[in-house]
């Protein structure tokens, strides 16, 4: 951890993509291969980022083959664990899409908006004001990766499409709730199994987030 007092804290809420999941085997990228690790080391010292992603992890839907995955059952004591915070990044959507929830883009979004309302009633800063929201539109998911039939069971086409569709839906909320948003979609994408970013891609999402958390801290 950093142990610097005066480090602005960034909580980076996620789900496989913020754990660190590659997409050509189990387990998990070393903390100087995943985005959130590289993060750290753009950002240096003076920023505490803290990495919170979770496999599986859906916006507000409880799964019913995994029942530790509902990710707002956990934000709110999760922001009062980390607190205080100076920013919060929320990259969080595409579990939603899997066909068994049925969900549409505008629903995902729908419930990331209710992230912005538990950080706005439950963090804080050192000087008690509300932390800067940080959205993220997740990558797209890729149908013609070579191992996506094969690892992707839980994704259908509308599944693919929806992923697609999904940053414009999280951008209309941060809009709406004038939070900051990026997507990371421009600067990323999944490896061979079409829903877990290449390995490659950490470093171009790290510096996309960077950028923006220099811009606002």
């Amino acid at each position: 951890m950093i142990v610097n007092p005066a480090a602005l804290a960034v909580l980076c809420f996620g789900d496989s993509n913020t754990f660190g999941q590659p997409a050509e085997k189990s387990g998990r990228w070393p903390a100087d291969v995943r985005w959130t690790g590289r993060l750290q080391e753009y950002l240096g010292t003076g920023y505490a980022i803290v990495e919170e992603g979770l496999g599986g992890r859906t916006t507000d839907l409880d799964d019913p083959d995994r029942d530790d995955r509902n990710g707002r059952k956990y934000f709110r004591p999760c922001l009062r664990s980390h607190s205080p915070l100076d920013m919060v990044v929320i990259m969080l959507g595409n579990n939603d899409l899997k066909s068994k929830f049925g969900r549409e883009t505008d629903a995902v979004a729908g419930a990331i908006e209710g992230y912005i309302d538990d950080v706005e009633r439950t963090a804080w800063t050192r000087t008690g004001v509300v932390p800067t929201v940080l959205l993220v539109g997740p990558i797209h998911l890729d149908a013609g990766q070579s191992a996506f039939a094969e690892q992707s069971s839980e994704y259908d086409a509308g599944s693919v499409r929806k992923s697609r569709e999904l940053g414009a839906a999280i951008r209309r909320v941060a809009d709406k709730r004038r939070t900051l948003f990026v997507d990371a979609a421009t600067v990323a994408c999944p490896g061979i199994d079409g829903i877990h970013l290449s390995r490659d891609s950490h470093e171009p999402l790290a510096r996309l987030i960077a950028d923006e958390i220099r811009s606002i801290l």
